[in-house]
């Protein structure tokens, strides 16, 4: 009898296993249903000052004259960027917590993923190349029109783009190559690489290695590279003669760094941490640090340390008003 219900279990086991997901179910918030409407609020807040702040910016770098600079220039697609990342997990977030279901299917859950890793990198290479731009400026002014003239600029931003679609498009491809034929319950509030692979029923070595890689190329040799930039920078600004000088210089560059510090410190111990290590509550609070907080206080950070744009919105406060006026 015992041999009996053991074969039974045994056979409806494998039939489980043999059933492939058609759709997932994002866990999110759901551990905490009496916050819901709250963190509804709360997030929505978020996303409308997210658009709000990265808009501005892209406003006044492209409409005011001072600022048609490389630095700004860069500066705009990164806030171009910023509005996209949050677009693709915010809104279905937002839906989740309105609904309360959180199933998403295989296909949306696919390009959900891409698109999150694709906007990810880029911000990284966007970040890098902002880097560069700094350094050109500060170690080699005098040919600073010259080498980061408006096609390079856009090569640049071009090249970031070129890279990382591939890459992403691969990795997306392999990670849903997989079978998942277990459980098909998400603990995130959107489709992300580390919990997929646990859900993932097949021998997930090879893409542990890939994001291991990717993880490397995208974001230990960007980081590596703005290191470089920032102590060229670093070793030139204390060649200044005038301590007005020095403290312009680093007044330029100290917003970028914090930047930096953020998005490469949640990145890392998020994609480059062993998957034994990796914590589902950490990893929820991770991801909702680096993408509704970071690009939240970018704009902060960038506007509060930096003059030239302080002084475009005013500007733009100006006309605003004066137009209002008439």
């Amino acid at each position: 009898m015992e041999f009996v219900l053991s074969a039974d279990k045994k056979e409806i086991k494998s039939k489980n296993l043999n059933i492939s997901i058609t759709e997932f179910v994002l866990l999110g918030f759901s551990d905490v249903p009496q916050l819901q409407w709250m963190l509804f609020g709360i997030f929505l807040f978020m996303y409308l000052s997210i658009l709000i702040s990265n808009s501005i910016i892209m406003l006044i770098t492209r409409t005011d004259s001072a600022l048609q600079t490389p630095m700004y220039f860069f500066l705009s697609n990164f806030s171009f960027v910023e509005i996209c990342y949050v677009t693709v997990t915010i809104p279905r977030m937002l839906m989740d917590l309105c609904t309360q279901k959180g199933t998403i299917s295989l296909l949306s859950c696919a390009v959900q993923l891409c698109f999150v890793i694709m906007l990810g990198g880029m911000e990284f290479l966007l970040l890098t190349v902002m880097a560069y731009d700094r350094y050109v400026a500060i170690c080699n002014p005098l040919h600073y029109p010259l080498v980061m003239n408006n096609k390079v600029c856009v090569q640049l931003v071009a090249a970031c783009w070129i890279c990382i679609i591939p890459v992403v498009t691969g990795q997306t491809y392999q990670i849903f190559s997989l079978p998942y034929c277990g459980s098909n319950k998400i603990h995130h509030f959107f489709c992300d690489i580390p919990p997929l692979l646990k859900l993932a029923c097949g021998d997930t070595f090879v893409n542990n290695l890939a994001i291991y890689i990717a993880s490397v190329v995208f974001i230990m040799v960007p980081f590596l590279l703005i290191l470089v930039s920032y102590g060229k920078i670093i070793c030139n600004v204390l060649k200044l003669a005038t301590s007005g000088r020095r403290s312009k210089a680093f007044s330029t560059c100290s917003s970028h760094l914090i930047v930096v510090v953020l998005f490469y410190g949640t990145a890392t111990i998020t994609y480059a941490q062993p998957k034994a290590y990796q914590s589902e509550t950490l990893g929820k609070l991770l991801s909702l640090f680096y993408t509704i907080l970071i690009p939240l206080l970018n704009p902060i950070i960038y506007t509060l340390r930096n003059k030239d744009i302080m002084v475009a919105l005013r500007k733009l406060q100006t006309k605003l008003s004066t137009y209002g006026n008439t």
